[in-house]
């Protein structure tokens, strides 16, 4: 292989990108279909908008593929709208999309990433003009990075990380990723392991930051009525939250309630899925093993009589985390990866957690290290160390002032990022300010 061949393979997909483009529609249905694009803004998919771009400063365009995505850049979003920026924040799903409204609806305009074909991107990038683009943690689309890098837009990856399958991947076409790393102006790494992968791919300039999301907020409320109300509902029972759980972890969880009641016949189970759309096929195969399932998104309270509250809605992670005092965190059991368990450590949760959490394994070192995490190896192990946090008081508070003690010590990221972007932001910064003068008439 070689970079000539790199080059080849990168025409290729520009080539069969532009025949497939007339077919995709159907393809973008099918998935408003499932609830998975809006109906509604799917022109955006192609490019299309029928938002005016301002005029009247730099825009700066932001993306951020998926809620967690888009929550870990919230902080980032807001200080550079803080400097008088405009910034077009774009994401792939439905619940960022809702969750930027939520949260960054006074400080961008949001719309959806265009499909990475031609067509889509050339349209997007020809009515927005974007001076930078700021892509966060690992989304790299080959037609979006070269119809950047055509127009000379610096682009910059922040929170950059790389999993070890993405890495092992990437490495065996090292000429294509040094041929799609080479678009890009900087990267700012999460670790010094994704900063060393990236330089072993080609990046020519890195930046370790730390990770941005030690630096968000805690998830909020949405709605303290109903919290309220929820919260009286549960009462005084004992809980535990699966938080992010993936397909086959509900089932354990479930296994679990059903060995835990005989010791703690009042507890409540609370099941929060990391897809949401799946809610109604959980509570269905619940239900059929003997489970008393209430749903929040058909806004059913918790009784006596529940076993496990389902928490298929999205944005509400503030409302279920601040239910409990302990929380196992997914994908790390049934699946791999694992979820991000700041927000828990954030919201008081002991932490328990599967092996399996290479995507985010600095963060869980922290927490092993201070004594705020604990790994479990199944089903079996999870129910024994629920069972120790629910009769031991004084060992679950010491885990909860751990994790939160982790948090602190890992935040840093968002200011070491904005001195990353500062080269890229200052002659915008002093476009901006020149202009302002000139509007006013203080730079005659």
């Amino acid at each position: 292989m070689s970079y000539g061949w790199a080059r080849g393979v990168l025409t290729a997909y520009r080539l069969a990108g532009s025949l497939a483009y007339p077919m995709l529609g159907a393809y973008v249905g099918w998935r408003a279909s499932r609830g998975k694009e809006d109906p509604l803004r799917r022109r955006e998919r192609y490019g299309f908008t029928a938002v005016a771009r301002p005029d009247d400063a730099p825009v700066i365009w932001v993306h951020a593929a998926s809620i967690g995505e888009s929550a870990a850049v919230t902080p980032l979003v807001r200080a550079i709208a803080a400097e008088g920026f405009r910034i077009v924040m774009t994401t792939g799903t439905v619940a960022s999309a809702t969750l930027v409204g939520e949260r960054l609806s006074d400080a961008v305009i949001h719309q959806y990433v265009p499909l990475d074909l031609k067509p889509s991107v050339s349209r997007f990038l020809d009515h927005w003009r974007p001076e930078l683009a700021i892509v966060a943690e690992s989304e790299i689309w080959p037609m979006t990075l070269m119809e950047l890098g055509k127009r000379r837009i610096p682009q910059v990856l922040v929170n950059a990380r790389l999993s070890d399958r993405s890495f092992r991947r990437w490495r065996a076409v090292p000429y294509l990723a040094e041929a799609l790393l080479e678009n890009l102006a900087h990267i700012v790494a999460q670790s010094e392991v994704d900063g060393e992968r990236y330089h072993m791919l080609g990046a020519r300039a890195v930046t370790v930051a730390g990770n941005l999301k030690a630096d968000t907020t805690p998830p909020p409320l949405t709605d303290r009525t109903e919290a309220l109300e929820i919260a009286q509902a549960v009462g005084r029972r004992p809980t535990f939250a699966a938080i992010s759980t993936h397909e086959g972890e509900e089932v354990m969880i479930a296994q679990v309630q059903r060995k835990l009641t005989e010791k703690h016949p009042r507890l409540l189970s609370i099941i929060v899925p990391r897809h949401v759309e799946r809610g109604a096929d959980i509570a269905r195969e619940l239900q059929g093993k003997g489970f008393r399932v209430a749903r929040r998104s058909l806004g059913e309270l918790p009784d006596p009589t529940t076993d496990i509250f389902l928490g298929d809605t999205v944005g509400e992670m503030g409302l279920y985390l601040r239910l409990t005092e302990i929380a196992f965190v997914g994908k790390s059991l049934s699946g791999e990866g694992g979820q991000n368990p700041l927000e828990a450590a954030m919201l008081g949760s002991a932490i328990l957690s599967g092996r399996y959490v290479q995507n985010f394994r600095d963060i869980y070192q922290r927490l092993l290290k201070n004594g705020g995490a604990r790994i479990v190896r199944d089903a079996d192990q999870l129910a024994e160390q629920i069972d120790v946090l629910l009769t031991e008081p004084e060992t679950r508070t010491a885990m909860i002032t751990n994790a939160k003690a982790s948090v602190v010590e890992m935040r840093g990221a968002l200011s070491r990022t904005m001195q990353a972007l500062e080269p890229f932001l200052h002659p915008m910064r002093l476009s901006l300010n020149f202009d302002r003068r000139h509007r006013t008439g203080n730079g005659r």
